[in-house]
């Protein structure tokens, strides 16, 4: 059985491991070294308990293998864009073609729209058919294209943004609760 909880630092190095064939095989990741555990952690740690990072597990007392992650960061430094985030997915081999993406993704965009965020924002690098169906299956919508931004492996790469509405933007907004009082959110 999956289960979807809150990422630990204990999860830092599945998370690397997870991380690091995006980063050194292909260009879904912009990184050209793939981060150890130990920046994992810090990564994680900078979110201070405000911005959701996840695992998807296989949810047994024995051996809760992580199979993938989520998380959503700031999407921009300005104070405006503060009901804003971005967010990120990434799920080892096996587990993509299981549906369990699916379900993380959606525990995040769930959690996102009770912390009272206004919008998440995909950023994809193309093509990408696969994290496209992902990111619509779950709500997101193409909102636009940089064409040959990101030089990677050889070659230019144009980048995607998709983008979810989470909630009204209401006039004067919300601000948005942290994560670690919400919780991970499934429906």
């Amino acid at each position: 059985m999956i289960a979807i909880r809150p990422a630990r630092s204990e999860d830092a190095a599945a998370i690397a491991a997870i991380y690091a064939p995006y980063v050194l095989g292909g260009t879904v990741s912009f990184e050209t070294e793939a981060p150890d555990a130990r920046a994992i952690r810090h990564r994680m740690a900078a979110s201070d308990g405000f911005y959701p990072w996840m695992v998807a597990t296989t949810g047994e007392a024995d051996g809760d293998a992580v199979l993938g992650y989520a998380y959503a960061t700031r999407f921009r430094d300005r104070p405006a864009y503060r009901y804003v985030v971005e967010t990120s997915i990434y799920m080892a081999g096996g587990a993509q073609q299981k549906g369990t993406g699916r379900l993380l993704y959606e525990a995040l965009v769930d959690t996102l729209r009770a912390q009272g965020f206004t919008q998440a924002i995909g950023v994809l690098s193309l093509p990408n058919d696969a994290s496209i169906t992902l990111h619509e299956a779950v709500g997101f919508r193409r909102a636009g294209v940089y064409r040959e931004i990101g030089f990677k492996q050889g070659r230019w790469i144009d980048v995607g943004f998709w983008q979810c509405q989470l909630n009204d933007s209401a006039v004067p907004p919300r601000e948005p609760k942290p994560f670690s009082e919400t919780g991970v959110v499934r429906g």
